[in-house]
This record gives structure tokens, sequence and C-alpha cells, in this order.
């Protein structure tokens, strides 16, 4: 989100809000990828609205059993990209979790061009949600649904993971509902168990703690907001995760490349390091020649994402 070397990726991102083409961005990977699973839904409306920004897709693992606990993705794409779930790391993280045994669900979310925050956490909020009122007819297992997220989805699900029992909070002069009423399931919790954050923004405060990164001119935060930082500071408090960090929080586990310079390396660590002093179990990986997205979904990674969830899990 920063350095003149990103002009052209945000240019195209800034065409994809205008476009909203499904598919779209959501991390390096191509949009058709085959996975091996037992049953697909695609575009399935999990607000009970209609709205192409609230579908999700699902997918189950080859090897069937009654219930599989789920794994809920998010695409990333500077929270520009409202329909991007067909692209949401599908031939990395999606398919490591199905070999894994998960169910995994690839929502999409509202874009900073259709709502301002906190929507985009509103509707992954309704996803939970929708898991629990659903899961007999999925076959989900309730008792276990973690969130995963690629960049702007990581920020969302590190969001949903530490605002895990809260409903509405005061940030400084800001009143936020952290819940949200979207879909037929507002009675389901919206608790998570475990959340995998893949280079995601996280204190949105100080996205230029990075070397040689700058605060640039209108960036993706300033749009989901609607504000810059010197004006409304608190907002943009609220949009952090490290706001709402306690010892009540389910496990988290982050994966940032040091080499990342879209959401610099400092944002994982400082998220790391907040997590640990307020006892949260947690565990990091910083990727030495990881960029954003680049250099990340390597087999070790992955087996130590599915290691971590499984460990929860028991």
């Amino acid at each position: 989100m920063r350095k003149t070397l990103l002009t052209a990726w945000l240019a195209c991102l800034w065409a994809v809000a205008a476009g909203q083409p499904q598919g779209g961005f959501g991390g390096f990977q191509m949009p058709q990828v085959k996975l091996e699973t037992s049953q697909e839904w695609k575009d399935v409306n999990y607000a009970g609205d209609q709205k192409a920004y609230h579908t999700c897709d699902i997918y189950l693992p080859k090897q069937e059993k009654a219930a599989y606990p789920v794994v809920i993705h998010i695409y990333g794409s500077a929270w520009f990209s409202n329909s991007s779930k067909g692209a949401a790391d599908l031939g990395t993280i999606v398919k490591r979790l199905l070999e894994a045994g998960y169910a995994v669900v690839c929502p999409n979310h509202r874009s900073s061009m259709d709502a301002k925050w906190p929507a985009q956490l509103h509707d992954i909020k309704a996803v939970v949600r929708f898991v629990r009122g659903e899961a007999r007819k999925y076959r989900f297992d309730p008792s276990f649904v973690a969130v995963s997220g690629f960049s702007s989805g990581g920020h969302l699900a590190s969001t949903t993971a530490v605002t895990s029992g809260m409903r509405q909070t005061k940030v400084g002069t800001v009143e936020i509902d952290l819940e949200g009423s979207v879909g037929n399931y507002t009675g389901e919790s919206s608790a998570v168990s475990a959340a995998c954050d893949w280079s995601g923004p996280i204190d949105l405060t100080a996205m230029d703690c990075g070397e040689h990164m700058q605060m640039g001119d209108n960036s993706p935060e300033d749009v989901l907001l609607g504000s810059k930082l010197s004006k409304e500071p608190d907002r943009y408090l609220s949009l952090s995760a490290t706001t709402y960090v306690d010892k009540n929080d389910p496990p988290v586990i982050i994966f940032h490349g040091e080499k990342d310079n879209v959401v610099p390396c400092c944002q994982g660590r400082k998220f790391f390091e907040t997590l640990k002093a307020a006892g949260v179990e947690t565990e990091a990986t910083f990727v030495p020649e990881g960029g954003h997205g680049m250099g990340m979904y390597g087999e070790e990674n992955l087996k130590k994402m599915v290691d971590f969830l499984g460990k929860v899990k028991r």
C-alpha cells in the first residue's frame, strides 16, 4: 500500500473497484484452480439478500465425513474488491486445508466502494453465523470455525478473531458496532476458534512502520474509512486489530514476509508481540525472502498452518 513501485498495482485495484469483475484480485493466484472435493456449492448467499457481495463458495474435502471442521478464508484486495472469492488462494491455502480435512468457505464481502468500515467486519461475522446456522445442510462442525485471510483478508480474519464475543465498544471517541445484523442467523455466535493471518495490515495507525515506507495519499485505509489519520485517529484505531487484543482471544498464527513492500513486516511483528503480551496463544513465521504473497505459500508454511489449527482443534 506504499512506495512508488506499487503505483501500478494500486491502479489495478482501483480498476477492480470500478469494474468489480467476478474472480478479480485475490492474492497471487490463478482464478481457475481444480480442487479435489467431494462436493462444492458456488454463489451461496449467506445474508439472504441476493447481493453478489454477500455470496460465498463452499468446498468439502474429498474424503467424505458426517461433519467437517471449518475454515473461512478471505481474499486480499486492499478492501477494494467485492467479488474475488473465486481467486482466494485456492491453489495454495484452500487446497492444503481441504487436504487436511477442513471444509473451506470463501466469501465475498462489501468493498470500500460499497460501504465504509465496519461493514466488512459485519459481513465476515455474518459468514461465521451462517456456518453455524446452516451446519446441518452443509455438514459443518460448528464447534470448530476458524478464519484465515491474505492481506486485507488477513486484516478481516484477525479482527474477527480479536473481537470474538464483543458486540460493541468505544475506541476513544468512536462508538463501533462490531457485530452488525447481516443475515438470518443473528442469534448464532460469531466467535471463532482460531485465526491465520497471512500478510495482513494490523495497526492502521502505523502503516509507515517499515523501512523506506511512506504514508501515501488516499491509501486503501483512507478510502475504507473515508477519512485521514491526521483528522480522525480514533477511527483508524477502530480499524486496527491490535486495539481489541485481550487474554480471551482465540489462538492466532501469523505469516509475514520480511521483504513485503505492500504491508510492512513490522505489522506482523507488532501483532505477534501484542498477542504474546496479552497472553494469547500465538505463533509467527517471518520469511526472510518473502514478499506480499510471493514466496509465502511453500509447503513448510502451509504445514505450519495445518499443524497449528490441528493443535487448537485437539
